[in-house]
């Protein structure tokens, strides 16, 4: 009996042991619908948090449902090093409701939250849904999609801006606002119309409980319609009106202690391309594998995990790699009950010190027709993309009526396809310089025939774009959203740039392949080519920065920046823009100290749209108040890297003194310099200058007829005299002269870098 009560009194401890591991939820609802039978579905998807355990399931209470289908809980992530540090599940509810419900509201309490510095212990999950018909999308409304991953780190003096999730399907305002309850937080602000956490002052390190209410207003005056055929009017200048959906957002957020270096990429892993931003939308198909790609890096710790947030039935795959770098693979199939369903999808690059900054994305999922990806095709040329759909795709389509964007580019068919093409710079085909991509969009569209005054006909709206990554790498893809028919495909190609060394300043023969590495002399000029292979009439390149290093690594820590943010650094450095899509760099060589007689050279590029004024290209050069103001505000963008390399320099003595090049005097470094003269962890470009004449080997004979003539002068007393005081005279001026170049050659070797 003893047994029996220790027994259960070891298992109510377990089990509030593990209740009390509560990190924060999330609710996502799908698009409502109305069922033939008079009853409307709401299907939504409950994420929970936590630590060790996630998968207990929710009850919740609706007093307009009729009844309620849960499906079982799923995990859908959870720590892989054994730590038990995070863990998520899913939940999908089916809730039932008579179709003259105008809304809805759903609740879920729960104890306990995990220890925090709040002392919050109870929960309580919430959502509002109005139920009634918009005149804009004639459909029930959407609500705003939201989530965040398990576990939120950031150390106490790298906080800055945490940026959540708030995006509407509709495209209805999203505002967020602390709940009634929630707990307020010295130093800590929410921006209500951006949905940013926002530190104002020193915070204290701890765990903090933040409850967050989602709600969307739409944009413009809507009329709102009853079952009964009756309908209010929304207005949306209207302070007090109520919003159409509300949404409880609830996380916990760790503040750790400082780090001593809150530089991106150093302990805080840095997102690098092509990682999506923040807030980007994606597009699936049913049945179609998504394909999501993060890659972060940091150099002075190690990146174990991705902790991800996403649904139950999207794999993740981990990768590490060199130099600090690690990588996240998400693949996601989306299934019928996907359908027209907002998928929000949350990420962090995390290690044991600290964790990336937080980013989320929304996938969109259509629901295509039943000959998806078998009968449709995109293809992008340089300069032209063209869409060809089998007919037996479209039926009902009138083919003889249908253009691209303008009536007078027609779309052409056969017995089989229907084909729209078109030039970049033709048919009303838009250009958009987005932060990652160049896309020019089209579409095909229905052609209004004047003589017919009704139709009979389905009509269609597909559009299609080519995008052309500034990563290099060419992709098309059309979508059909709210038309007849939907469609998703895409095609991958891609364009080239050329980076050559050229053996003089004409830039007309290459160093071939076989004479790598190249084999340089100090103070040679080294010819350097940049080109991007593209016919785009309406695209241009920059090179935004040039970075030497001794090896193959842009980011070994001993680099010499000669370009930055688009200005050059070196000052033998000259750049000339030969074209839009072309550079040529020409600059005197120089070498690592050290042991390094190797020199690379890495190049950044980017394309952009000609026409854009706040292009990346038409700013030019960043001076570095403007460059902090840059990284202040988030600015970012997609750049592609090209190495060329090894140039290795020729070893030969050069004496110690002055020798003359383009009639000036230069002091050469002593030969005996020892390394301890170089700065610690500095690195150091040793420049010695060669001349441009040969000492003669008649030097001998030339002094033999000096001495000479000194005779003949010193054997008169006035020739003695003169010589005497020339001779005074010298020793005077040679000593201000061995002074003075004695303080520049010492100030010379104190320079971290010494440049020619």
């Amino acid at each position: 009996m003893a047994a029996g009560v220790i027994l259960l009194m070891l298992l109510l401890i377990l089990g509030s042991t593990s209740a009390e591991d509560f990190y924060g939820d999330s609710i996502s609802f799908l698009k409502p619908h109305k069922e033939p039978d008079g009853v409307i579905k709401v299907a939504f998807h409950h994420r929970r948090n936590g630590r060790n355990n996630c998968v207990q399931p929710s009850t919740f209470t609706c007093e307009a449902c009729t009844s309620f289908d849960n499906s079982i809980v799923m995990h859908t992530d959870q720590d892989n090093t054994g730590q038990g540090r995070w863990c998520q599940s899913d939940r999908l509810t089916v809730a039932n409701v008579l179709v003259n419900v105008s809304y809805i509201s759903l609740s879920n309490t729960g104890c306990c939250w995990a220890t925090n510095d709040d002392i919050k212990t109870n929960w309580t999950t919430y959502a509002h849904l109005d139920l009634r018909t918009r005149s804009d999308t004639e459909a029930l409304n959407n609500c705003p999609v939201t989530t965040t991953v398990s576990s939120l780190r950031v150390h106490q003096n790298c906080f800055s801006n945490i940026h959540l999730l708030a995006y509407d399907p509709d495209g209805d305002h999203v505002k967020c606002h602390l709940s009634a309850d929630a707990a307020v937080h010295n130093n800590i602000t929410l921006n209500e119309n951006t949905c940013t956490l926002e530190k104002t002052g020193q915070v204290s390190v701890g765990v903090y409980v933040f409850e967050l209410m989602l709600e969307d207003f739409p944009t413009n005056n809507i009329s709102l319609s009853y079952a009964n055929g009756t309908s209010t009017y929304w207005e949306n200048s209207d302070e007090n009106a109520f919003p159409l959906c509300k949404l409880k957002l609830q996380f916990l957020l760790e503040i750790l202690p400082s780090l001593p270096n809150c530089e991106l990429g150093h302990v805080q892993p840095k997102f690098l391309d092509p990682t999506p931003k923040h807030g980007s939308v994606l597009h699936a198909a049913v049945g179609d594998k998504l394909v999501l790609h993060a890659k972060a890096q940091a150099h002075r710790a190690t990146i174990d995990d991705f902790q991800v947030s996403g649904p139950h039935t999207m794999n993740k795959e981990f990768s590490d790699g060199e130099h600090g770098k690690a990588e996240l693979n998400l693949t996601w199939t989306p299934q019928r009950s996907d359908a027209y369903r907002a998928v929000p999808v949350c990420f962090t690059a995390e290690t044991n010190e600290s964790q990336s900054e937080m980013r989320c994305v929304v996938v969109m999922v259509s629901k295509p027709s039943s000959f998806h990806g078998r009968k449709t095709a995109v293809t992008c040329t340089a300069n032209q993309m063209t869409v060809a759909i089998a007919r037996s795709t479209l039926p009902d389509v009138d083919v003889n009526y249908l253009s691209l964007n303008e009536p007078s580019c027609l779309v052409t068919h056969n017995a089989t396809h229907i084909i729209g093409s078109t030039l970049f710079s033709n048919c009303g085909t838009t250009i958009e310089d987005e932060e990652k991509y160049i896309f020019f969009r089209n579409q095909i569209q229905p052609l209004r025939n004047p003589l017919k005054i009704v139709s009979r006909r389905k009509t269609v709206k597909i559009e299609f774009s080519c995008q052309f990554p500034k990563t290099a790498s060419i992709s098309s893809n059309y979508n059909a959203e709210k038309s007849d028919y939907i469609f998703s495909d895409s095609r991958f190609d891609s364009f080239s740039y050329s980076f050559d060394v050229y053996t003089d300043g004409n830039f007309t023969n290459k160093v071939q392949p076989i004479a790598y590495p190249v084999q340089v002399e100090f103070l040679q000029n080294i010819y350097l080519g940049l080109r991007a292979e593209s016919e785009l009439a309406n695209v241009s390149l920059f090179l935004d920065s040039c970075r030497a290093t001794p090896d193959d690594n842009p980011d070994n820590v001993d680099f010499y920046d000669l370009v930055t943010e688009g200005c050059v650094k070196d000052p033998s450095l000259r750049v000339k823009t030969v074209d839009k899509l072309s550079y040529h760099l020409e600059f005197q060589a120089f070498r690592f100290g050290g042991d390094n007689d190797q020199v690379y050279i890495t190049c950044t590029v980017l394309m952009c749209d000609v026409n854009d004024p706040l292009s990346r290209c038409a700013m030019g050069c960043l001076n570095e108040q403007f460059r902090r103001r840059r990284r202040a505000a988030g600015m970012r963008t997609s750049i592609q890297s090209l190495t060329q390399g090894p140039f290795q320099f020729v070893n030969e003595a050069v004496p110690s003194g002055a020798v003359h090049h383009n009639n000036s005097e230069v002091k050469i470094a002593d030969a005996e310099m020892t390394q301890a003269d170089v700065r610690k962890n500095t690195v150091m470009v040793d420049v010695m200058e060669k001349s441009d004449t040969t000492m003669p080997d008649s030097g001998e004979t030339e002094l033999s007829g000096r001495r000479m003539e000194i005779k003949e002068m010193l054997s008169t007393n006035i020739s003695t005299m003169v010589f005497g005081s020339a001779c005074a005279l010298s020793v005077v001026v040679s000593a201000v002269v061995v002074a003075y170049y004695a303080r520049k050659s010492k100030g010379d070797d104190q320079k971290p870098l010494l440049v020619s």
